[in-house]
């Protein structure tokens, strides 16, 4: 019994030496340096990232339901709001939370205003600083938004990075003014 397992060692010692002796001839020692190093970049890198606070879900498509209600996504004003609405969230629809402060950058949005027919500039401003509230209410509407290179234009990334805390809560939704034709 016990040969047959020193057969087997040997057997797996042998394999593994002849896939070690492979590997250097192919692979060079500088090679499996600078693969070790571009995965450790990488690694550092990845936090720096922009994220997808939608987590990927996407808005359902269909009629739009509630367009006069600012407690439902379908509020026409969230047109392009990615995040929790703050009027659910302990603030109202134009302020943070008591704890929370506006986020210093932001994404606009152009939404059509189904009552007069006009179209208007909306800034969505995340509140940050205080942790996000079970129970808000989650909205994904991505109506006319641009790549992730148009920053000013793009809703899925965290717009507290520009805040002291970055800790992400919810979004309000500004009206600036009407959009020029």
């Amino acid at each position: 019994m016990f040969d047959f397992i020193d057969r087997a060692l040997a057997s797996l010692d042998k394999r593994m030496e002849k896939t070690a002796r492979r590997t250097a001839r192919v692979n060079g020692r500088r090679s499996f340096l600078a693969r070790t190093g571009g995965m450790l970049v990488g690694g550092m890198v990845m936090p720096l990232l922009p994220f997808d606070r939608g987590a990927g879900l996407a808005h359902a498509a269909g009629a739009k339901k509630n367009v006069n209600d600012p407690l439902s996504c379908d509020y026409w004003r969230y047109c392009s709001l990615d995040g929790n609405l703050c009027n659910t969230s302990g603030g109202t629809m134009t302020s943070c939370p008591p704890g929370s402060e506006a986020s210093k950058v932001a994404w606009v949005g152009t939404c059509h205003n189904p009552n007069d027919g006009k179209d208007y500039l909306v800034s969505y401003n995340d509140c940050c600083g205080k942790a996000q509230v079970s129970g808000s209410t989650s909205c994904l509407r991505s109506e006319g938004e641009r790549p992730g290179y148009r920053m000013g234009l793009y809703n899925d990334i965290n717009w507290c990075m520009a805040n002291e805390n970055k800790g992400y809560h919810c979004t309000v939704a500004l009206l600036v003014g009407l959009a020029d034709e």
